[in-house]
């Protein structure tokens, strides 16, 4: 029995570190096969990215400080293509209609997709069918088959116009007047409010029923309901709907585009900052300076952008901040 235990001491000490070593050598084999999978599978978007992504936006760097014409070899010139964009009075123009129609597109946007969502979030009949409604125009806005027909209902003695002057309004075709023009596309971007509806929606159906009803207890009206609950509870949705479309409208050209007939006018009505930025780089072959606006549009929505993260602190109301 003595020699037995004695045995079983001796053979079993070696097996365990032998079994300790292998077991973690195992594992990270098995660790770096899935790491190696996993790159395997993300390499057609990190190729796409790498080549489709930043690859162009360094070399649009690099032309932003050049000479270059789509012809010819970049030639350096430093900051004059900087110089050069704001001493241009249709570069200027461009800022002018951009930011006009940022500033009067994008809230009308939201007070029409907020105001939709707050009706379609009560339970009635056909609910789903007026969503995919509603939602519908975001889907086909912004194809150029629908900018033609925005055109076309725009144009002179065209179903608006004969509307208008239904009611006694009488300016003509708004496609055709440099006054009004602008307000046709900010009426096609206001028309494709679904998609901020749908997010507004999300947000309004994770409000707790029983603040409404403690607050209408308590004596509150529809309105006071909403500025006091309502708003501060969707204030994160509102603050990403904000975000979002503000950087969309900053980023129009295909409405524009086609709207203006390819003229970005009348009068240079609908020279937004992307279509003058076209004309440049693709119809002048002015390449460098074009990419000298790119990149200045870049930094102006990376400044709003910062402005609005900053302004939340004031307004927007997060779940662990009332805790």
């Amino acid at each position: 029995m003595g020699t037995a235990v004695t045995l079983v001491k001796d053979s079993s000490p070696p097996d365990a570190p032998e079994m300790r070593s292998v077991a973690p050598a195992a594992g990270k084999r098995r660790g770096r096969r899935e790491n190696l999978a996993g790159y395997l599978f993300m390499s057609p978007w990190i190729a796409g990215f790498l080549l489709l992504t930043v690859g162009p936006m360094a070399a649009s760097l690099y032309f932003a400080f050049t000479d270059y014409n789509l012809f010819n070899s970049p030639k350096w010139i430093g900051f004059d293509n900087f110089t050069k964009m704001f001493d241009d009075p249709r570069w200027q123009k461009s800022v002018e209609v951009t930011a006009k129609y940022v500033i009067i597109g994008t809230p009308l946007k939201l007070l029409l997709a907020l105001g939709v969502a707050l009706l379609l979030a009560q339970s009635r009949r056909g609910q789903a069918f007026y969503r995919a409604a509603f939602y519908a125009p975001s889907l086909i806005g912004a194809s150029v088959s629908v900018g033609f027909v925005w055109r076309a209902l725009f144009s002179d003695d065209a179903i608006v116009d004969r509307t208008q002057s239904f009611f006694g309004f009488h300016t003509g075709g708004w496609v055709g007047d440099p006054n009004w023009v602008l307000y046709s596309l900010v009426a096609l971007t206001v028309w494709q409010f679904g998609a901020p509806m749908v997010i507004f929606l999300a947000g309004l159906k994770q409000v707790p029923k029983e603040l409404y009803e403690a607050a209408e207890v308590d004596g509150a009206g529809p309105f006071r309901r909403f500025w006091n609950i309502t708003l501060p509870m969707i204030s994160p949705v509102l603050f990403f709907n904000v975000l979002l479309e503000t950087i969309h409208s900053f980023q129009i050209f295909g409405s524009a585009y086609v709207v203006s007939n390819a003229t970005c006018g009348p009068a240079d009505a609908t020279l937004v900052y992307t279509c003058y930025l076209y004309q440049k780089g693709f119809k002048e072959s002015q390449m460098g300076f074009a990419s000298a606006m790119a990149w200045m549009l870049l930094l102006a929505v990376a400044l709003v952008t910062a402005v609005l993260f900053w302004s939340q602190k004031r307004w927007v109301h997060y779940e662990e901040d009332a805790r």
